[in-house]
């Protein structure tokens, strides 16, 4: 037996591994193919695809000056040219590079302790913008201050908190119909690929065009406008050929099975783009990347957070407090509901029900991550989509999201290396786990227009808006548009005009099969009627409880042909079959 083996075999027997239910360990429900080194291997690998948040995350809200203060002028409304304003904003982006390592650790690990699941927690893209330039605006010129804007995100996590231990998030998700939620998954898919292919944290293979709104792009820097635009130069830069190099690392190392493909492509092209005196060199000879490779040189390093640290502002007495605070509820709502769900469908942890393994804690704990967020001088934490690239590496549990904060723990003290990642060595990895989440797209509901199109706009709107929440929002609105004008005309001419229903997917039986409160209050009832209440009664139904008996057709065959080839999945293992009248869906891989 291996050393690698003895140590699997050896944690799997411990009563942590019966806790995070790895396979062998004699767990109620264990998951399958579970091993403690490939969790270990998997949240570096979710670390590294997300370690890009930490310089990301703390350049982005630093340019809302932080608790900074500057008196604006004619000459320079925005204090751009203040050397010592834009000292102290240098020095709250070194803050919050600390902030939201020291944020993404005890929230990953939090949840990966509560609620068993892979899936690393951190700043969100998106949030973090709207925080910034809408709420507080660039250098403080919004109408709300930088303290208002944190103490309104911190009483949104309380908001949140509530919201899940009442049970309300998690019927928001179990309601949601069957064929959006696979939806949410490949838009994440998409908008995972979308992010990896452009400039900020992807390879920058697609830039803005101002007539097409995107075009390819991988310009060198200095063929950029201003806005972003390129000028000249097309398909020229370096940098988007070592992007595309890690891609090509990581499908051949994917296609031969090598345990790690992801991150060792990631490690290899950030390691390959440390040397100064590269032309694809992540520190190039100019004002900022001398700032960086001074950064970076220092190594180890531990900033105070004088500028971030605990800064509230509880008057909430304007409009705009109150708008931003609305805003970000219903976004995050949004955003973490349909990231937490696709992230579980990817790893196979939903059931029937719609509902996925531990879900009232991991909604909770993403609540006080938002507060926790806000006490470190950020916007709202969330779940990241990268967190895909660790399950496609074999994480399935806690463990995971452990190890995604122990990256965390010690980017603390090595933020200078961290925080020098360049985006094309993380970018291919977007790009390669968005193509593996759209593998869901074909069970998809595609023959009910009422299934199919509002899934579509899900997935569609998604990649195209920047943003999970408007996806999210685009595919139940569009939903209950067309599917509720159909049951009135239904209804209204009592049955005469109605579609085909034979292809229509029936999600809402199992996901309003489970009563709405809460296991808590429905036990605190049954005891105050002095009734006994059984707590098994809302165990998970998992399509893998039982032998899967799942037929697949076969897309080369004419769907219009009686005798047509099929596979069937029988625990696991393909048989080709033949079937002359039989169809079926297959829900979840």
């Amino acid at each position: 037996m291996a050393w690698t083996d003895k140590i699997n075999d050896y944690v799997a027997h411990s009563k942590a591994g019966k806790y995070f239910q790895l396979e062998h360990s004699g767990a109620k429900r264990e998951r399958k193919g579970t091993k403690f080194l490939t969790e270990i291997r998997a949240g570096l690998t979710t670390f590294f695809a997300m370690a890009y948040i930490i310089s990301v995350n703390a350049a982005i809200i630093s340019d809302s000056g932080g608790t900074c203060e500057c008196i604006f002028t004619e000459a320079d409304p925005v204090c751009d040219l203040n050397p010592d304003y834009m000292a102290c904003v240098y020095q709250v982006k070194l803050d919050l590079i600390m902030g939201t390592a020291i944020i993404a650790m005890i929230s990953s690990i939090f949840l990966g302790l509560a609620a068993n699941l892979p899936i690393g927690l951190a700043p969100g893209m998106g949030l973090n913008a709207y925080f910034t330039y809408t709420v507080v605006g660039y250098h403080g010129s919004g109408n709300v201050s930088y303290e208002t804007a944190l103490a309104a995100v911190f009483i949104e996590g309380i908001l949140f908190l509530a919201l899940s231990i009442f049970g309300i998030r998690q019927w928001l998700a179990r309601i949601i119909p069957m064929s959006i939620k696979i939806a949410m998954g490949c838009g994440i898919g998409l908008y995972l690929c979308f992010i990896g292919l452009q400039t900020s944290a992807g390879i920058g293979l697609v830039t803005l065009d101002k007539s097409t709104l995107v075009g390819l792009g991988a310009c060198p820097k200095e063929a950029l406008s201003a806005e972003g635009v390129c000028q000249f130069g097309r398909m020229t830069s370096g940098t988007t050929y070592m992007g595309l190099l890690g891609l090509l690392i990581m499908g051949i190392l994917l296609l031969y099975r090598v345990r790690g493909a992801i991150l060792i492509s990631i490690i290899f092209i950030a390691i390959t783009s440390w040397p100064r005196n590269s032309s694809v060199t992540y520190f190039p000879h100019t004002v900022s990347g001398d700032m960086m490779f001074d950064f970076f040189k220092n190594v180890v390093s531990v900033h105070k957070m004088d500028h971030v640290l605990g800064k509230f502002n509880f008057d909430l007495t304007g409009k705009d407090i109150w708008i931003a605070l609305i805003t970000f509820l219903y976004v995050d709502i949004m955003d973490t509901t349909g990231t937490m769900y696709s992230m579980a469908n990817y790893g196979g942890f939903t059931d029937k029900a719609g509902d996925f393994e531990h879900s009232t804690y991991a909604f909770m704990t993403d609540a006080v991550a938002v507060s926790i967020s806000a006490c470190f001088g950020s916007s709202p934490c969330t779940a990241f989509v990268e967190s895909g690239a660790g399950i496609s590496e074999g994480g399935r549990t806690g463990i995971t999201a452990i190890s995604v904060g122990f990256g965390f723990f010690v980017s603390i003290f090595f933020s200078p290396i961290f925080a020098s990642f360049p985006p094309w060595s993380t970018g291919p990895a977007l790009i390669v786990v968005g193509s593996m989440m759209l593998s869901g797209v074909r069970n998809i509901n595609w023959d009910y227009p009422g299934d199919a199109i509002p899934a579509f706009i899900t997935l569609a709107v998604m990649p195209f808006t920047y943003s999970i929440a408007y996806g999210v929002i685009g595919g139940i609105f569009s939903y209950i548009l067309i599917n509720g004008f159909v049951y009135l005309v239904d209804k209204l001419s009592g049955g005469r005009i109605q579609p085909d229903y034979s292809q229509r997917e029936d999600w809402w039986t199992s996901a309003l099969s489970r009563p709405f409160l809460p296991t808590w209050i429905r036990y605190l009832v049954a005891k105050a009627k002095g009734q006994e209440f059984d707590f098994s009664q809302d165990g998970y139904d998992f399509e893998d409880d039982e032998p899967k008996h799942v037929v697949v057709e076969d897309s080369h065959h004419d769907h219009g042909k009686s005798n047509s080839s099929r596979e069937m999945i029988v625990d696991n293992h393909v048989h080709e079959t033949t079937s002359y009248d039989s169809k079926s869906f297959n829900e979840k891989h």
